[in-house]
């Protein structure tokens, strides 16, 4: 065993023993997958985000993809705002990229820059097309307006698709209402959603989202899974590609994510740091639904918390 993998082992025979301890005590099985919405895909109950490798060499990114195959992820989704992280994943997703989903984001609302930015991010990812291509953070009125006027960044999404570039469209908000809206306004294959306990329980930020979102047989992604709450002010920022401070106490991050996996969801995609990804990992590969009793604990637990989100 070469040091990588010592290391890599190290770690995660650390945070099975930390876990819960029904969680700690199952066996591991093999990462489960679940069907995307009204489309044939299945895909792994976790996701990769490819801010995950943002700022790795590109040796370590390699590592970490290989790792995340191994484990049985087939989900991968990235951002041009992820720093470098598109340049990395290319080359690191290269050997696996016909039997992975690949997802991407634009953060483009008008037609030309929406195509601009499709094309230099499959340029990036070294691949012809994308599996779901998504109008990433929407969450202004001006965002919905903008994304479906003339013009408008959903007429590139629809040349895009006929032209082969992508093979289906989503989105992700950071808003009630945005979310809302576009549901209404157009039949998005999926959506990538924040699906999280102390939003869910204090600031009403959710339900009415994934409700809608089933209505429409939607695939639905959650993001947010393994968050607590904003940083408080200044405390060092231990997980730097979070803008929010995550859960990194295993048996909390395994009760916050068995929740958002008890919803009717697809995947998850753990917060932006490798160590949380492995830790994600160790606790779908043990996943149990959440119990009524957990439910109560966590609902009193999120009392006093301030959400990251909340319904405006």
């Amino acid at each position: 065993m070469n040091r990588r993998d010592f290391l890599k082992a190290t770690t995660l025979a650390t945070l099975s023993t930390l876990l819960e301890p029904q969680l700690a005590q199952a066996a591991p099985t093999a990462l489960p997958q679940r069907k995307l919405g009204h489309t044939s895909e299945r895909l792994s109950i976790i996701g990769m985000g490819g801010i995950d490798i943002m700022g790795a060499s590109q040796t370590d990114a390699n590592d970490i993809v290989s790792e995340a195959i191994d484990h049985g992820v087939n989900y991968f989704d990235v951002a041009p705002s992820y720093g470098d992280a598109e340049v990395l994943l290319g080359p690191a997703l290269k050997p696996y990229r016909d039997k992975v989903f690949l997802a991407c984001k634009t953060g483009k609302r008008d037609k030309m820059g929406v195509m601009a930015a499709l094309h230099q991010s499959l340029q990036h990812l070294q691949t012809d097309h994308f599996d779901l291509y998504q109008l990433h953070a929407m969450t202004t009125q001006q965002d919905v307006d903008q994304a479906f006027g003339t013009g408008g960044a959903m007429e590139a999404f629809a040349e895009a698709r006929k032209q082969g570039l992508v093979r289906y469209l989503g989105f992700s908000a950071h808003s009630v209402s945005a979310a809302l809206q576009c549901i209404e306004r157009f039949h998005f294959d999926t959506i990538l959603f924040p699906t999280n306990w102390v939003c869910w329980f204090q600031g009403d930020f959710g339900p009415q989202v994934l409700k809608a979102a089933r209505a429409k047989g939607m695939g639905i992604m959650a993001i947010k899974a393994m968050a607590h709450t904003l940083w408080p002010a200044g405390a060092p920022h231990t997980y730097p590609h979070c803008w929010y401070e995550p859960e990194s106490d295993p048996q909390e991050a395994a009760l916050a994510l068995r929740f958002t996996l008890s919803q009717p969801i697809t995947a998850a995609i753990p917060p932006g740091d490798v160590r949380l990804f492995r830790m994600a990992l160790l606790i779908a590969e043990r996943f149990t639904p959440i119990t009524k009793e957990e439910i109560a604990a966590l609902k009193a637990r999120s009392k006093g918390l301030q959400p990251i989100f909340r319904k405006a």
